[in-house]
């Protein structure tokens, strides 16, 4: 029995494609292990956003040439976004590789795995096909890929993505994905209900809806936009074990007075959103071709905490995008002071080739500038994040158990099952999705818990539940 192993690296649409071809996989009869130096089939699941990912790729399989010398029947893929951005690089420059394959056609690893088995060579199965110089002219081949949910291909059997949609039409100068998931595409309802109903189920007790604009979703088939998605989530919901339904990730635009109240009015709904702001200055948000002001972006966020007054905000940043002055980086610390996100994701400018950036705007923010500004907003935000978790001190909050803390797991890992302590330590999410560690019996797994909190830190916080 042939073993194959998957390296993850990116946003949780490689979460779950990864699971989707582990089952696929697993049907087929290969069986998965965790070592990637055992594996018969070593696939390596991509991410383009940022030049740092794809580096790691290319030298993770430079290491790999002299082990396929001494293996040749050692198969190894390229998957993903970066499958599909450098597919006519990827072969040139790792000759020893067996399989590229772009994120809308991840249903036919199974098959292009046979047929390298088979003797017919290194095989290439992309996502998009260009048809004219602009880059909107494009002709996707996206398989709306369902492979079954397997519990088993699952890292947390009790929770789940569901993909809504597919691919991007903003093109922000600075954003690959657009180039390599193609154009937005919203799925048919019923397929998505009838995947929640499955895996609820399999036993899952919290969805989340993704998708890369999973605001804009429609359904143009039965006239359904994400609200009335997560109605009939919710109708599930009412039915059945499923206890809780989230979303990710938003954009600003497309925030409207019916998601809000959807997110208000649906007891399952979390009270959460992530919306990226990217900057706070006006000028940089046009570079970006963001679409929105940052006046915009602040009614958006007033709305929200008057629609769900509880809810909790994250974002994302770039720091460092061309032309960004000094004066432009300080009103993106002002909107992250006054805007107390949960949290944010902070980034430095990459620039991506074939995006617009790259092709028409300088590059022109030095490197040690970029990685100042870049400590300098994750010090602002560290201490937001800090203060508003000291507010949880003492209260008792909700958690839907996930599984042991990745410190207890590897203690686990060390001294084996048949000497598992009574207690371990577990860890779990708030609605607002604060992570919360405790002790507790690996019976509460999968299971809603009461807990106090007794101690904080500006992203996790520690506590018991009362006896």
């Amino acid at each position: 029995m042939k073993t194959f192993h998957i390296e993850t690296v990116g946003c949780q649409m490689n979460v779950l494609d990864s699971e989707l071809v582990t089952a696929s996989l697993l049907r087929e009869g290969y069986q998965y292990t965790s070592s990637m130096k055992k594996a018969d089939i070593l696939l390596f699941n991509t991410c383009s956003i940022r030049q740092h990912a794809e580096d790691k790729i290319y030298s993770a399989l430079g290491r790999l040439k002299n082990v396929k010398e001494t293996y040749p029947e050692k198969i190894y893929g390229v998957i993903g976004c970066m499958a599909q951005k450098e597919a006519g690089t990827l072969f040139r420059r790792a000759p020893h590789l067996d399989l590229v394959v772009g994120p809308g056609q991840i249903a036919r690893i199974p098959e292009l795995i046979h047929k390298i088995e088979n003797g017919e060579g290194p095989q290439m199965e992309l996502s998009l096909e260009r048809k004219g110089r602009n880059r909107h002219d494009v002709e996707s081949s996206y398989d709306f890929f369902d492979a079954g949910r397997e519990k088993v291909a699952r890292q947390n059997p009790y929770q789940a993505y569901v993909r809504i949609m597919f691919g991007c039409d903003q093109f922000c100068t600075y954003c690959i994905v657009p180039l390599v998931r193609g154009p937005e595409q919203s799925r048919n309802t019923d397929e998505i209900l009838a995947e929640v109903r499955q895996l609820v189920d399999q036993g899952c007790r919290e969805i989340t809806l993704i998708g890369q604009t999973v605001s804009k979703f429609y359904d143009t088939t039965t006239g359904t936009p994400l609200s009335g998605l997560l109605e009939k989530v919710e109708a599930i919901a009412e039915t059945t074990p499923l206890e809780r339904i989230r979303f990710v990730t938003s954009h600003p635009n497309s925030m409207m007075p019916d998601l809000l109240a959807a997110v208000r009015d649906l007891p399952h709904v979390m009270p959460y959103f992530h919306i990226p702001a990217q900057s706070g200055s006006n000028a940089v948000l046009q570079r970006m071709r963001r679409g929105y002001t940052v006046e915009k972006y602040r009614e958006v966020l007033a709305a929200i905490r008057e629609t769900v007054p509880n809810a909790a905000i994250t974002s994302d940043f770039i720091v460092g995008f061309c032309g960004e002055t000094e004066e432009d980086f300080q009103e993106t610390v002002r909107l992250v002071e006054e805007s107390r996100f949960k949290n944010s994701y902070i980034f430095k400018f990459s620039p991506r080739e074939g995006t617009r950036a790259f092709e028409q705007l300088e590059d022109d923010v030095p490197e040690p500038v970029k990685r100042r500004r870049n400590n300098e907003l994750l010090a602002v935000q560290n201490r937001i994040s800090e203060e508003d978790s000291r507010a949880f001190l003492g209260r008792e909050v909700e958690i839907l158990v996930e599984g042991t803390s990745k410190t207890q797991a590897s203690e686990l890992v060390l001294i084996g099952e048949e000497k598992m302590s009574e207690k371990v330590q577990l860890t779990g999410r708030t609605p607002c999705d604060r992570i919360v560690v405790f002790d507790g019996p690996m019976e509460w797994v999968g299971t809603l818990q009461k807990i106090r909190i007794t101690q904080t830190s500006p992203f996790t916080l520690f506590g018991e539940r009362r006896t």
